[in-house]
């Protein structure tokens, strides 16, 4: 089973937001924060990170959203964002009166990713939202948030301001072979999570893995040796790479980014709100055209490219979108 499964929330005349679930670890990343108002809101708590890339309404309008159903959560929630988004999401929480929420415990903390250092604040909600002391930490140019599972990379774009881009890469895939399993006699059951747990965070071979039952979870079956288990039952493969690209302009120095960015990327989530007809209305507004995101795709040797945030000047055609970035992932048609 894959862990990442991402999907759009909106169709692509909407405001950006790229869900991404985490199966099996009750969690969820968002990119953008668009309308999310078709989310369900048992959904939108899984999120544990968001990841904005310009602070335009279309791109941010959510906010208000998510911090309503976030606020008598006994959570942390963390938002990453470009320059400016501290003093955004600061003066959000102004326009509200915060008298009656001594006894809520959620805690929302926001990065500001600079070039070369990020700025930490943490607005606690007991507190009124009153923000603590900003933090400033080393920034490499490229690692915005990591887990155990996975590393989130940010990417500096020009959209006649900053634009961040995003990449979400696994670690490493873990996949249990089922047939070998019952070779071995084996029960499906949580202790299979666990052992995932165990090669995430890089335990011995020597370190006995519990094994229970599925139908009886309280019950030890034997300890087995994780490399035995590693040996007999388990495939580590490449993990997979998300790349999600919103708002830029056309200009050869993002082109050139965004390629080296998204290489090999598994699937790429990039707006192509354009058509290359209309190429000079999309350098006045900063975006890309439908061929800019088919060349990106095809330079980058992306497995499957997804475009998205289409103008309303379409919307009787959108196929036509469609059709003229697949033309460039193909390689039919580069007019640049």
């Amino acid at each position: 089973m894959q862990l990442l499964h991402p999907h759009l929330l909106n169709q692509p005349f909407g405001d950006p937001a790229l869900y991404v679930e985490l199966k099996g670890e009750r969690s969820a990343l968002l990119f953008d924060l668009g309308d999310i108002a078709t989310l369900r809101a048992g959904k939108i708590l899984k999120i544990s990170r968001v990841f904005v890339s310009h602070m335009h309404m279309d791109h941010f309008i959510g906010f208000d959203h998510l911090l309503r159903l976030f606020l008598a959560r006994d959570a942390t929630l963390r938002v990453y964002g470009p320059q400016g988004i501290i003093n955004t999401i600061k003066g959000k929480l102004k326009g509200y009166t915060w008298n009656l929420v001594s006894g809520y415990p959620f805690i929302l903390e926001v990065a500001e990713i600079l070039k070369h250092s990020m700025r930490r604040v943490s607005f606690v909600c007991r507190d009124g939202f009153k923000p603590t002391p900003v933090e400033t930490v080393p920034f490499n140019g490229m690692v915005a948030d990591k887990n155990l599972h996975y590393t989130v990379n940010a990417l500096h774009l020009d959209h006649k301001i900053t634009s961040l881009a995003f990449a979400i890469e696994e670690r490493f895939h873990i996949n249990i072979n089922k047939d070998r399993l019952n070779k071995l006699g084996l029960p499906v059951g949580p202790w299979l999570r666990e052992l995932k747990d165990c090669l995430w965070e890089g335990k011995p071979d020597t370190f006995k893995v519990k094994i229970s039952a599925h139908d009886k979870p309280g019950q030890e079956v034997s300890r087995l040796p994780l490399g035995k288990l590693k040996r007999e039952i388990v495939s580590i493969t490449q993990g997979q790479k998300i790349v999600y690209v919103s708002d830029c302009r056309g200009t050869e120095d993002n082109l050139r980014k965004i390629i080296r960015f998204a290489m090999n990327a598994d699937i790429l989530f990039c707006e192509g709100s354009f058509l290359s007809q209309d190429r000079a209305k999309a350098e006045e507004r900063g975006h890309l055209t439908a061929e800019q995101a088919g060349f990106i795709a095809r330079q980058a040797r992306v497995k499957v490219l997804q475009i998205y945030h289409f103008s309303p000047r379409y919307e009787n055609c959108p196929e036509a979108l469609y059709q003229e970035a697949e033309r460039a992932f193909k390689g039919k048609s580069v007019t640049r």
